[in-house]
């Protein structure tokens, strides 16, 4: 009776608990109904456990749980966080967005993958639409695994650095009425390239006459998948192109897309160097129109080019105008930076010392003199007003208080610094009289007479500045051991090496010199050394020697052992927080304060460009597209997801691109991914064009970070934060900072938020050693000698 009581209560309480189950939507199963290698064979379908070592995906499978869900159930909710993976095991799922479907799911597709990594609202509802059955992985298991940090992350690559010698543009063909309205009606419907430049009709008009046509035979790939010579873009005169592309799960070509006459595509190169996405063929014989991008960037330069305006105001200034050749007034006017200030701001105080001289092009100032306006000045699209051009000749107190009493005020500014870079002292060029050779100097020559200066004075341990330096001496490679393997990038291998005469450690860089020319990357590759060799600040990696080899090119560098700040985060799940955030963000304006000082702009900052040292302290590192620029630079170059609107509108850019990208690095910080991400580049492109106010926040983004990302990201370059008057102050004194001592994180007195593991000189287990290693091509000596002044020690 007892056991019969006992059993009908058992099972009474069962069937009680199914029924709530069905009541609620959802049915467990226990995971160990599930044959664990069944589970396992879905798990190794997600991308995420690619980047495991193979050893460790079957520690996996025995800590999901399977769970089944009965048709309208919802699975996870838009807006939630997250802290699951669900795989999908057989079954339908509807995906929606705001309400509305936008996809289904099936059998072996997965969803919440980053959840495994980050706290990150869920970006759509996802319900059963018939029974399902997933397997789920939580963050708790995945991390009492350790698996997060063997994780191995693939960093993004830069593009758009080099130079290449591509197939030479050929002259323009003669085009029919018909056939322009063709074309222009391409160029308007290719909504790529209308979301990247505005092109108006004139320049539309213009691309169409300097378009020459080519015919394309059946079976020709008209453009290659993965090719680096990528430089025309095209318009489909006659004929049937398909468009493929190779499957990572299969490796095999697939057919993506079909072209027909009117349609356009290799936008892209427009715009950068980068390789192909795709691979274009004829399927038919075929006719194309062909644009260049090297005809692309100079109408939408002339477009933008303000350089005639600009020396007419220099005309008016009776100072210069007086000493200077046309010439040079050509050059100070491709220097000139726009500025802009607000209702009641003060450009400059009576009494301050001056260094800057002020062309108004729009709104309106007071002149102050003893607490009483004397005039006000006023200017338009037809007129300009100027002040303070006194400056350039010394620093004599100002004679009056400027206050913009409008709205908004522009500005161009020159300041006495970047005259001289230019042109040398304005006192000395009036003495030399009218009679005189034209002035203008070469800034990138300066700069690399400056390094030479520089690297002597290191070598002798008399180097100023932000670093405390030693008397090293010069560091041969043959007294270099090799301890193992950093990493491995683009362009090259990074070694940890010893001083054998010392005991110190060093990061060594190795480039192929055949890759490197391959690439188009001679240049950039000495201007590298030449902008590392300037930098002597704390916060960005040090230059001590460079190596030349027949085929390979050598940095060697201070040894950052902490590791890289990118996979430091996504293994130790740093992102959202905000303390960690403010550290490192703090790091880049001082590398970026010290970089711009010397007219340095970086253009290529992201979490996989900065390394922690033993202490846990941020440092900056390669400058493989950096330059010295006075005036605007016209190269697009970067990481997509850190592009800022000018690289990509070809419009020109100065240091203001870098203040951007640090909005950006705080965004991701916080957020675990850019604002602008996407799958592919045209979308991030796009969506960056749009603005970051079309950005939704998540909640680690809100309050003072959500200004200070708003200040940074202003699509006017000229309204960032720290590019108005103040400069990197602004930054500093911003409520994103408050109660941060800058005073001690300048010096490194700082307490880092985490300080990594590092036992020894020779520690290497803060970096994941790379699966592949980088392109290494065999070089064979053009005896252009466009190496022969590389090394600075054998």
């Amino acid at each position: 009776m007892g056991a019969a009581h006992c059993s009908n209560s058992c099972y009474s309480k069962q069937d009680e608990r199914r029924q709530e189950d069905v009541e609620d939507g959802i049915q467990s199963v226990a995971s160990s109904i599930v044959e664990v290698h069944e589970i396992l064979e879905f798990l190794q379908k997600v991308q995420l456990f690619k980047r495991l070592p193979e050893d460790d995906l079957p520690s996996l499978a025995p800590v999901c749980e399977v769970k089944e869900y009965l048709p309208g159930d919802v699975v996870i909710e838009q807006g939630d966080e997250g802290h699951e993976l669900f795989v999908i095991r057989w079954g339908i799922t509807s995906v929606q967005v705001n309400g509305q479907e936008v996809a289904q799911l099936k059998e072996g597709d997965y969803f919440g993958e980053n959840a495994l990594l980050r706290d990150e609202p869920r970006t759509a509802t996802i319900s059963a639409k018939a029974p399902l059955s997933t397997i789920i992985l939580r963050r708790s298991k995945f991390d009492e695994l350790g698996l997060r940090e063997k994780l191995h992350f693939k960093t993004r690559k830069a593009i758009g650095g080099g130079f290449l010698e591509t197939a030479a543009a050929k002259p323009p063909c003669n085009k029919t009425p018909a056939e322009r309205e063709v074309m222009e009606r391409a160029l308007s419907n290719n909504s790529n390239l209308q979301g990247l430049v505005a092109l108006d009709e004139a320049a539309i008009n213009q691309l169409i006459d300097c378009a020459w046509q080519e015919d394309a035979k059946a079976g020709l790939n008209v453009i290659s998948e993965g090719d680096i010579n990528a430089s025309f873009f095209y318009i489909v005169k006659s004929g049937k192109f398909d468009v493929l592309q190779t499957s990572s799960e299969t490796g095999k070509e697939e057919r993506v897309g079909h072209l027909k006459a009117g349609n356009s595509f290799g936008e892209l190169a427009l715009i950068y160097t980068a390789p192909r996405a795709a691979t274009v063929r004829a399927v038919s014989d075929s006719e194309l129109w062909v644009m260049d991008r090297s005809d692309f960037k100079k109408i939408l330069a002339d477009k933008n080019d303000k350089c005639k305006e600009y020396v007419a105001y220099l005309d008016k200034v009776q100072l210069l105008n007086q000493s200077l050749k046309p010439e040079e007034k050509e050059a100070l006017a491709k220097s000139l930076t726009e500025m802009s200030f607000t209702e009641g701001e003060l450009i400059f105080e009576q009494g301050e010392a001056g260094d800057s001289f002020y062309i108004l092009v729009e709104g309106q100032v007071s002149v102050i003199k003893d607490g009483k306006e004397e005039t006000r000045l006023t200017a338009n699209t037809d007129t300009a007003s100027h002040f303070g051009e006194r400056a350039l000749l010394n620093n004599e107190p100002r004679a009056a208080t400027i206050k913009v009493t409008s709205t908004l005020a522009k500005t161009l500014r020159l300041d006495r610094e970047t005259f001289e870079w230019l042109l040398g002292s304005l006192e000395e060029l009036q003495k030399l009289g009218s009679n005189r050779p034209v002035a203008v100097m070469n800034p990138s020559a300066s700069l690399l007479r400056k390094a030479s200066m520089l690297r002597s004075a290191s070598h002798l341990g008399t180097l100023g500045g932000d670093r405390e330096t030693e008397s090293i001496g010069p560091i041969e490679r043959k007294d270099l051991k090799p301890v193992g393997m950093l990493g491995c990038g683009g362009f090259g291998s990074v070694e940890l090496v010893e001083y054998q005469l010392t005991g110190e450690t060093y990061a060594l860089k190795a480039m192929s010199k055949g890759f490197i020319v391959q690439c188009g990357m001679k240049q950039s590759v000495l201007t590298e050394k030449a902008v590392q060799m300037m930098c002597n600040s704390l916060f960005i990696i040090r230059l001590y020697e460079t190596y030349n080899s027949d085929q390979t090119l050598y940095f060697l560098l201070e040894a950052a052992l902490g590791g890289e700040l990118y996979a430091t985060y996504n293994k130790k799940g740093f992102f959202g927080k905000e303390n960690f955030a403010r550290f490192y963000t703090a790091g880049v304006v001082m590398a970026f304060e010290h970089l711009h000082g010397k007219k340095i702009l970086y253009r290529d900052l992201k979490p996989e460009n900065l390394l922690l040292d033993e202490k846990g302290n941020v440092k900056l590192t390669d400058m493989g597209l950096a330059k010295v620029c006075i005036g605007k630079a016209f190269t697009a170059c970067g990481t997509p997801d850190y592009f800022a609107p000018q690289l990509i509108a070809s419009t020109g850019h100065n240091i203001a691109v870098d203040w951007w990208t640090l909005g950006i690095f705080a965004f991701e910080l916080l957020s675990g991914h850019p604002p602008f991400e996407s799958s592919y580049p045209m979308q991030t492109y796009q969506k960056i064009m749009r603005g970051i106010n079309k950005v939704a926040f998540p909640p680690k983004c809100k309050g003072s970070a959500e200004d200070l990302i708003k200040s940074l990201c202003k699509s006017e370059p000229s309204e960032r934060l720290p590019m108005k008057k103040g400069g990197t102050r602004n930054l500093k004194t911003h409520p994103f900072y408050k109660g941060f001592d800058w005073n001690a994180f300048e010096t490194m007195r700082m307490p880092a938020p985490y300080q990594p593991s590092v036992t020894s000189k020779r520690d290497l287990s803060n970096f994941t050693q790379a699966k592949e290693m980088p392109p290494s091509i065999a070089y064979e000596d053009d005896h252009s000698n466009w190496d022969k002044d590389f090394a600075t020690s054998s």
